[in-house]
């Protein structure tokens, strides 16, 4: 995958650093990773609504991750119309 497909796919950086000439020093998370962040909180305050303990359950957690990352990349692809 090239670096510009990765960069659609991940919606480039979220909050990349630059140095005293304008280059980018440190590309920091993803935009991808700080949109599943966000989205994570309402999926796992769902999960708890529902009774699960969350911690208790390495499957439940997964399932948690894996909506964040869903709507994180509907969020990206939303971004792309």
């Amino acid at each position: 995958m090239s670096n510009v497909d990765l960069a659609r796919k991940s919606g480039g950086s979220a909050f990349p650093s630059h140095g005293s000439m304008g280059e980018v020093v440190n590309e920091g998370m993803t935009l991808r990773d700080y949109f599943a962040a966000k989205a994570m909180i309402p999926c796992y305050q769902e999960w708890l609504k529902n009774g699960w303990n969350v911690p208790e359950h390495e499957e439940v957690m997964e399932n948690i991750a894996n909506e964040s990352y869903l709507i994180a990349d509907a969020m990206i692809k939303a971004r792309q119309k």
